[in-house]
């Protein structure tokens, strides 16, 4: 396939009715991730969940039977070949939530589930500090490239564990 033929197909299925989601907003994050990582071929599907439906897949997968923010599922990752298949569930319960804490909008902290998702995805940790102070700053970085301002996180205990954030 040639370059001008390549493409990384972006798909949102929005399963919630907790609130409305500007998929475009979270589209064009994602398109801006991928190309920011070279990712060019490949498909990346996001789902937006409710609470139960995260927390089985939180409790089938990785052993946590409670609901969280977000899940990824990088299914086939070739990073130096610009190709990834991926899957990523936000939980819309969980945004809706921790909103009101972070002094901002349920949709903008959903925002934010997807983009930490993606960015999991294309392969960014978060376990040690050092990894973690990157994934917020790039977090950051997209979530204002749509003019979304990002609360003060320094505030926060990230380690709570009824809501952190996981890769399958």
């Amino acid at each position: 396939m040639s370059p001008d033929h390549e493409t990384c197909l972006v798909e949102i299925l929005d399963e919630q009715d907790l609130f409305t989601v500007d998929t475009e907003k979270i589209r064009t994050l994602c398109d801006l991730i991928m190309e920011d990582y070279g990712i060019r071929t490949g498909r990346i599907g996001i789902v937006l969940v409710d609470d139960d439906t995260i927390q089985q897949y939180n409790r089938d997968f990785l052993q946590h039977d409670f609901a969280t923010d977000v899940i990824s599922f990088p299914m086939e990752r070739r990073l130096d070949a610009g190709h990834l298949e991926a899957e990523i569930l936000a939980c819309t319960g969980v945004a809706q939530r921790r909103a009101s804490e972070f002094g901002w909008s349920p949709e903008d902290e959903l925002v934010l589930y997807v983009v930490h998702g993606l960015l999991h995805a294309v392969g960014l940790d978060d376990i040690a500090d050092e990894d973690r102070a990157e994934m917020r700053v790039k977090e950051r970085e997209y979530l204002a490239k749509i003019e979304i301002t990002v609360p003060d996180w320094d505030c926060f205990d990230w380690d709570d564990d009824s809501d952190s954030e996981h890769e399958a």
